[in-house]
């Protein structure tokens, strides 16, 4: 069955890479940036694909959300599939790291997902059907690598985990909810070095994000596995 989905920051690696699997997939991609030129040009990359909608999306603007939920509530475009891809890095330890850093991070990573489900999930809610994947990392777990992570990406990404994990709760089990680490994605985030390439690392948010009606809720996971907060 043909789903919409909409990804955040899915102008460039991970993000981008969700977006062409899903296409794929035969789903219709609303495909989101921060910066309206840029989500064009990335549609513009993927143009052998059917179904790509790019779409201006700052998650980080409360404003920019509601718009762009209301403009495609205007064109009959209900979101099934809402992916939390965008999040931000910056180094730096837990008595360091500037006060303006610390709330960059949990504005992105936290209060983001926070405000894209609350303009997306309800209608998932009453529609009876939808998947929500907020893109996490094993440096934000605690059975991972937090301590030795740089302090606002882990710190907030855990915190993301504890909102995945508190919203599950609140669902009923036709709206899944689940945190994905792809693992370490050579992107621009993650450096050439990393270990996986973009293909894979979207794999498994692909696969959580086309979950069947048994698959599991309020979980991290990474390809099919499940892991550990």
């Amino acid at each position: 069955m043909t789903r919409t989905a909409l990804v955040t920051g899915g102008n460039r690696g991970i993000g981008l890479e969700v977006c062409r699997q899903l296409a794929r997939h035969g789903h219709r991609v609303v495909l989101t940036s921060r910066v309206e030129e840029d989500a064009h040009a990335a549609a513009e990359s993927l143009a052998g694909e059917r179904g790509i909608i790019p779409r201006q999306l700052d998650v980080s603007d409360p404003e920019s959300v509601r718009a762009c939920a209301g403009a495609l509530a205007e064109r009959g475009i209900e979101v099934e599939i809402l992916v939390n891809n965008a999040g931000v890095l910056c180094h730096g330890g837990a008595l360091d790291t500037d006060e303006r850093d610390w709330a960059r991070a949990f504005d992105v990573n936290v209060l983001g997902v926070i405000r894209t489900c609350r303009a997306f999930v309800p209608r998932m809610v009453e529609r009876g059907w939808g998947r929500i994947v907020n893109v996490s990392s094993g440096m934000g777990t605690f059975s991972g690598s937090l301590t030795a992570s740089p302090a606002n990406y882990g710190v907030s990404k855990a915190a993301m985990n504890a909102y995945t994990v508190r919203l599950a709760a609140e669902l009923p089990d036709s709206v899944k909810v689940n945190s994905v680490s792809p693992g370490w994605v050579r992107t621009r985030m993650g450096g050439d070095h990393a270990t996986r390439s973009t293909e894979q690392g979207a794999r498994g948010i692909v696969r959580a994000a086309t979950l069947p009606d048994h698959g599991p809720t309020g979980q991290m996971m990474r390809d099919d596995r499940i892991l550990d907060f």
